[in-house]
């Protein structure tokens, strides 16, 4: 027991002791001070008792504290019923017939949340765990969830390991329906018990755990004090233990954490959860998943990937034979295996790199934790890559660092063949991935030269299947945000790559709303003044019939009526002589939005679509209008 609850004990104890001394020597009332008498000795008993067991301090505070108020009462009360010296004096000290009833009920009142306070921290006096059947202490009779809570977390904190899982789940549950009952459970510390039977409990309860302090993120200072309660290590560790079951929840847990507050992205990275949630992706996805992990600060034992490297070097492997095992030829190998049968098939011959890393696998004594992932269930393994890509989303959300690390791991390559092979939330987690890691791209040079250069064999592979889901145009959950992909990197397509702008118009025609604005959006990052090759992607987009599409929904389409204009005013700027344009009508739709107050007003068109107006002047006949 910390000192402040000693010291929170003690005024109470005295103040017990005081009242039954005091009871004892009363003159007057004699009946009724001797049942408060017997009360406050039974109370102080209580309270010595508490004093030497483990107490849970938040309820304890307040336990002591409405204690010492109605021993306050009480001495009050007994101290009157002594002889004061004479009938006058005592005429001075006249007693309502109310007052011992009323104290006598405090007293009791006392003795039950006394006695509450120390069976829930007592579980050897419990141990069938029913203590919270008995009912509520009275200092939680007009807030009945604190009450739960304090149980729970008490659970947490002295009960057995079935207990501890079972309380866990339940502050889980709670946290997950009211953001109340979870702002309640962190500011009656309840984070510290978590993350220590996170880092100590058997499988239930580490996955209990790990629910629950993902539940408990629920708003940007939720968020600090669980950091600032030392949660990004804990979560940084149990991503690296099995089973993968916790290991799924944890990858879950930091997602919602970076989720909620972006703030402390970078705190999670420097726990170099980057590199494991990557690894988690990696895992059967591409030949050889252990090369593609991110190198850290240089430790006393060497990684598995260091190992790799000295090895290779020491045997004089030059750099082409190198390039062999890396991700160009992964892309191909994989084509014709589901995922999770990236690994070598037993009956192949080894080649000289899985020797190496068997054995540099022994050295680290990780072939036991590696048999284990293997023997885990597919749905399981597809959980973990799942919930390993939201993470990596919610990571890489407007942070250049981490989208950085990420895509030198290789896991962009990754994510291009569960694109391609994986399902459900495999794939939109992936794609979601990717979507946020362009995003970034679009506006860090540097990121788009090192990880979407046209010559990138990973790169290759992710716009495939950008492509392929987009030329499919299917209105799921993975169409939007592969278009979305699609125009953040249109500034790193060559002139060369004719491939993309064919299939975004297409959306546009008579599509569902949301995608045709994505698309609308994504075709204007082709065709914007900021794009070198935009007059190349304006003619592919008229040649692509998009000038017909973009006339029907600037007048027509209600929800993209600006965007659809803003990209027209492109087309008609940068191809001002085209004859499809002429044929399309364009000069008259400008002409017409130009007299519409709230288009021409609006801060995304209002000096775009002058410009355009004239281009298409000089140009065009005025037949058209």
């Amino acid at each position: 027991m910390s000192e402040a609850v000693k010291s929170m004990l003690a005024k109470p104890i005295q103040l017990a002791d005081q009242v039954a001394k005091a009871a004892g020597a009363a003159l007057s009332y004699r009946t009724e001070c001797t049942e408060i008498k017997t009360k406050a000795e039974h109370l102080a008993s209580l309270l010595r008792q508490a004093a030497r067991s483990d107490l849970y301090e938040r309820p304890a505070a307040r336990v002591t504290d409405d204690t010492a108020q109605a021993l306050s009462k009480a001495l009050s009360l007994v101290s009157k019923c002594r002889d004061h010296g004479g009938i006058l004096r005592r005429l001075c000290y006249i007693i309502p017939a109310g007052s011992f009833p009323r104290v006598a009920e405090q007293l009791d009142n006392s003795i039950q949340n006394v006695s509450w306070l120390i069976r829930i921290s007592s579980p050897d006096n419990d141990p069938d765990g029913e203590s919270d059947l008995h009912g509520m202490p009275n200092i939680a009779q007009n807030e009945p969830i604190l009450f739960l809570i304090w149980d729970h977390i008490a659970k947490l904190h002295t009960g057995s390991p079935e207990a501890r899982a079972d309380a866990a789940s339940n502050l889980a549950s709670m946290a997950h329906d009211n953001d109340h009952f979870a702002r309640k459970i962190i500011e009656e510390d309840g984070v510290a018990p978590l993350l220590r039977l996170l880092k100590e409990s058997r499988d239930e309860g580490r996955e209990a755990a790990a629910r629950a302090l993902g539940n408990l993120a629920r708003d940007k200072e939720s968020v600090a004090r669980l950091v600032q309660a030392g949660i990004c290590s804990v979560l940084a560790k149990s991503l690296k233990e099995p089973p993968m079951k916790v290991q799924a929840v944890v990858a879950w847990a930091i997602g919602e954490l970076c989720a909620k507050n972006p703030d402390y992205q970078d705190s999670f990275a420097e726990n170099h959860v980057v590199r494991l949630l990557v690894g988690h992706v990696a895992f059967e996805t591409i030949q050889e998943h252990s090369k593609y992990s991110i190198p850290t600060a240089p430790a006393k034992a060497m990684s598995l990937h260091s190992v790799v490297l000295a090895h290779t070097k020491s045997v004089r492997l030059g750099a082409s034979d190198a390039q062999n095992f890396g991700p160009s030829n992964n892309a191909n190998n994989n084509n014709n295996n589901g995922i999770g049968n990236g690994l070598p098939k037993p009956n192949a011959p080894k080649t000289h790199i899985h020797s190496v890393v068997q054995s540099a696998m022994v050295t680290n004594g990780s072939v036991g934790v590696t048999r284990g992932r293997l023997s885990e269930d597919a749905e399981t393994k597809a959980q973990l890559k799942a919930m390993a890509a939201y993470a990596l989303w919610c990571l890489a959300r407007d942070n250049a660092n981490i989208c950085k690390s990420i895509t030198e791991s290789r896991a962009l390559l990754c994510f291009a063949t569960l694109l391609e092979k994986g399902t459900g939330d495999v794939q939109k987690y992936s794609a979601l991935a990717v979507m946020e890691i362009a995003r970034v791209a679009e506006h860090n040079l540097a990121l788009r030269q090192s990880a979407f250069k046209p010559s990138s064999p990973a790169a290759k592979a992710v716009v495939e299947q950008l492509l392929r889901i987009v030329q499919k145009g299917e209105y799921d959950e993975l169409l939007l945000p592969c278009i979305t992909s699609l125009g953040c990197l249109a500034r790193t397509f060559q002139a060369s790559e004719t491939r993309i702008v064919g299939p975004l118009v297409q959306l546009l025609d008579e599509r569902e709303p949301p995608v045709a604005k994505e698309a609308v959006i994504a075709l204007t990052k082709f065709a914007c003044t900021e794009n070198h090759l935009h007059a190349t992607h304006c003619k592919a987009i008229i040649e692509a019939g998009g000038a017909r599409h973009l006339v029907q929904l600037v007048y027509l389409g209600d929800q993209i009526q600006i965007e659809a204009l803003v990209l027209l005013c492109y087309v008609a700027l940068h191809v001002p002589d085209s004859q499809e344009l002429e044929q399309a009508g364009v000069l008259a739709v400008l002409l017409w939005a130009s007299k519409q107050a709230h288009m021409a007003q609006d801060v995304k068109v209002e000096n775009l679509l002058p410009e355009a107006k004239a281009r298409a002047e000089l140009f065009q006949s005025r037949g058209t209008r």
